[in-house]
């Protein structure tokens, strides 16, 4: 049984990862670098375990920089989730194998699929239907608030799915609730503005 648990656990943490790499590709490879350099929380087998070393983890810090740095300029960051469009789904796939692996003897080729659709699905959905959305509402002038957002959440995101996975799926829940009940409302007042403006 507590096999079975931890197993699932694994999993659940897999795909929390996965869906944190479809935000920022780097900050989720980072703190898996660095928790499993530093703590006994996740330990990477052959070769994941390539990401502890220090050319690695200085590598991931760079590239988590440009892109953060990249992701808060206005037209820089659709470029940036041009280029990202590859490598996102791939540093997901990549988490999702390492992570299942430590943990369950799910098939390598599975948990590379399922991390490429999950990573490939959030940065898709934050790409092609939030930023553009964010950028034309607010003239783009809170792309960079959003930009930071994603950030913090994918920090928090990735610590959670490895630390605490059944607190970071319920977590991703509520960010989902959240963000479903704000179009709601935003729809509802559009909705009456046209209303009153049709009754004038």
């Amino acid at each position: 049984m507590g096999g079975t648990l931890t197993g699932i656990l694994g999993v659940l943490g897999a795909f929390g990862l996965s869906a944190s790499a479809g935000l920022n590709a780097y900050i989720p490879m980072l703190v898996v670098a660095l928790l499993a350099k530093f703590t006994n929380t996740i330990t990477l087998a052959a070769p994941y375990n390539a990401l502890e070393s220090w050319w690695t983890i200085g590598v991931l810090i760079v590239l988590s920089v440009v892109e953060i740095v990249a992701d808060k300029i206005p037209a820089v960051d659709h470029v940036n989730d041009i280029v990202q469009s590859f490598i996102r789904p791939t540093a997901g796939a990549i988490l999702f194998a390492a992570s299942a692996n430590a943990i369950t003897d799910i098939s390598p080729v599975l948990s590379i699929i399922c991390g490429l659709l999950v990573a490939g699905s959030v940065h898709a959905t934050k790409s092609l239907i939030v930023r553009p959305t964010v950028s034309v509402a607010t003239a783009s002038t809170a792309d960079p608030v959003v930009s930071t957002a994603e950030d913090i959440f994918a920090v928090i995101i990735s610590v959670l799915s490895v630390v605490l996975p059944i607190l970071m799926i319920i977590l991703v829940f509520l960010v989902i609730w959240l963000i479903a009940w704000r179009i709601k409302k935003h729809r509802q007042k559009k909705n009456v503005l046209i209303q009153e403006k049709g009754d004038l």
